[in-house]
């Protein structure tokens, strides 16, 4: 992805990489065409096959857009809400400075136990926020608010049935059941309101025939939300091109760049409307990690989508957890006491640090740095 410019006159805010990213559960109401599923086969169109290589989509009309080349050797189980999450939780968490879970999927309301997930999560001293659709919010938002979660990242592709119909799998183009995942949506935000949790939404960009599908939905839901545009890792520049016309429609005006050192996403916020609005546009930093990435097959220009965006945590149907640095390659998940006591972790920690280094001396002078609340060893973030 082309990186934006970043201009010596806007402020430049330098965050550093504490969130580890978990993948509670592979189901999902969706069949979406641009889905990565967080790097993992999709389950129920490979529970009957062996090791690999794995479908990248099945009969269920789900996607996996990396399935078939990135090497994966396992297929995801859901995480329970017992000690064994707990403990990876704390051990990840002391090892390697987290102090944020989110919660993705497959889609996470699915969950049996969300509400208890959170709640183990935030016991240990954890920020809890979760990417979601929205198909099942409405039922488990209040629970999930009393164990405090607190943000939802709402993932949004239509505001009308024809235009979330659109981006499903051609067999599931069934225009009465995206009109009822669309009224599931709206009360999943409304819960979300209603309970005093964050809401953003998500707007995956996927080429110029989805931008008057933007507009539409920059309209619907940016007075009550923080919209967030993300480009498509599976149309490459035509999603970015088609996010350059939707801000130049908008006469955005760029007013400040987001960074997190230690990881490769990145935000730039601009001004909408003539400044009544403020929109964000997630981008990817062209970072790697210095040795894992070495030698990588993607590792050019091309063929890296998202760098190193930083630690997943799976569970395979073995009930073993496991840590993952990239979708594009995830042959390299390792069991997290592997990974605790290899030199991957140790490359991340300090690849962390340099990078927030370099990225203050280049923008010095133009840099605010958010302290980001440590855990302590009980779990608990430091006042």
């Amino acid at each position: 992805m082309d990186v934006p410019l970043i201009s010596e006159t806007l402020p430049t805010y330098i965050d550093t990489d504490t969130t580890l990213r978990a993948k509670i559960l592979d189901a999902c109401g969706m069949t979406c065409t641009f889905c990565h599923n967080e790097g993992t086969p999709v389950v129920v169109d490979n529970r009957n096959r062996g090791p690999g290589p794995f479908l990248t989509s099945g009969s269920s009309g789900r996607r996996s857009i990396y399935a078939a080349t990135n090497g994966a050797t396992f297929l995801p189980a859901t995480i329970p809400a017992d000690e064994g999450f707990t403990r990876a939780l704390r051990r990840l968490g002391d090892h390697m400075g987290f102090t944020e879970l989110h919660l993705t999927g497959g889609e996470p309301t699915l969950h049996p136990h969300l509400p208890d997930l959170v709640s183990l999560a935030t016991d240990q001293g954890f920020r809890v926020c979760m990417t979601s659709n929205g198909e099942n919010g409405a039922r488990q938002i209040p629970a999930c608010a009393d164990a405090g979660l607190d943000r939802v990242n709402f993932s949004i592709f239509g505001t009308t049935p024809d235009e979330l119909a659109r981006v499903q799998h051609a067999r599931f183009r069934d225009r009465a059941k995206a009109a009822a995942k669309i009224e599931a949506l709206h009360a999943s935000i409304q819960a979300c309101v209603d309970h005093g949790i964050q809401a953003s939404a998500n707007i995956v960009v996927l080429d110029h025939s989805h931008t008057d599908r933007v507009h539409r939905i920059l309209d619907t839901y940016a007075p009550e939300l923080s919209v967030r545009l993300l480009n498509s890792l599976d149309h490459g520049q035509a999603s970015i091109d088609a996010i350059d016309q939707v801000l130049a429609h908008r006469g955005a005006v760029a007013e400040a760049h987001h960074l997190t050192a230690g990881a490769s996403g990145a935000r730039t916020a601009y001004r909408i409307d003539g400044g009544r609005r403020r929109i964000h546009v997630k981008w990817i930093r062209p970072v790697r990690l210095p040795v894992t990435c070495q030698g990588c097959r993607f590792n050019n220009d091309t063929d890296c989508q998202e760098g190193f965006y930083g630690l997943r945590l799976y569970r395979d149907r073995h009930g073993r957890y496991l840590a993952g640095v990239c979708l594009q390659r995830m042959d390299l998940c390792q069991p997290i006491e592997d990974f605790l006591n290899g030199p991957v972790s140790t490359e991340i920690l300090r690849f962390r640090q340099d990078d927030h280094d370099r990225l203050v001396a280049v923008h010095h002078g133009h840099t605010i740095r958010p302290k980001t609340p440590a855990r302590t060893k009980e779990g608990n973030p430091n006042p």
